[in-house]
This record gives C-alpha cells, sequence and structure tokens, in this order.
C-alpha cells in the first residue's frame, strides 16, 4: 500500500464515528513502544492468519476483542477485524482463505494506523 492509498483509506475510515473513536490508550501505547514495531508486526501476521484469514474464522465479526493489544485496536480503527469489515471496507471477498497478498495488505494497513498512533 503506498502513502495516497494510505491518505485515502484513512480518510475514509475517519469519515466514520465508529472507526475514528479508536486509539492506543497508555498501556497499549507502552506495549507498542516495548516491544517495538516489527514485534508487533509479527503478532499481527499471527493474529491475522489465525483469526481471519480461514475461508469461515471462527465465531467471525466476534474474534477480535476490543482491547489488550495495541493490533486489536488497530484492527477495529482499520476494518480488518472480520471478514464481514474486510469486504465492506476492503472489496476482500468472503467465503475463501486469504492469500498471502492479502495477509500482507492487511498487516501493512495495520502497521500503518499503528505507525500514526506513535507520531
Amino acid at each position: 500500500m503506498n502513502e495516497f492509498e494510505w491518505h485515502e483509506l484513512k480518510s475514509r475510515l475517519l469519515r466514520s464515528p465508529f472507526r475514528a473513536k479508536f486509539r492506543l490508550g497508555k498501556k497499549d501505547m507502552g506495549y507498542l513502544r516495548e516491544k517495538g514495531l516489527e514485534t508487533i508486526r509479527s503478532h499481527a501476521e499471527d493474529f491475522i492468519r489465525k483469526r481471519i484469514s480461514p475461508t469461515f474464522p471462527e465465531n467471525d465479526g466476534k474474534q477480535t476483542p476490543f482491547r489488550n493489544h495495541p493490533v486489536f485496536v488497530a484492527q477495529h480503527a482499520t476494518a480488518t477485524c472480520c471478514r464481514n469489515c474486510l469486504h465492506k471496507w476492503h472489496s476482500i471477498p468472503k467465503g475463501k482463505p486469504l492469500g498471502d497478498d492479502e495477509e500482507k495488505y492487511i498487516v501493512d494497513v495495520i502497521m500503518l494506523w499503528l505507525g500514526d498512533q506513535l507520531t
């Protein structure tokens, strides 16, 4: 995802009152700074692979907590939290496993949002 695409997506997300309200709290911000973006990226990759990528994720629509990890907060802020949101906001079809490119795209979006939170 290039910078222009990120700014376009971010602008759309910020027009949603639900998506726009998400911010990292002190605890999540501290965890992000302590672990660093590289470690958090590996967490995001793992969460996406296990919780979102399968054809029919377990508890789809409810599998992503709202807190207790910066990636979870970022997923809700970026509409990468479930297959319905991925379909609606990112045009990623439901009913098929995610491919490597789709997983990378999702993680990139999450990491861009987290990077914005650090600045």
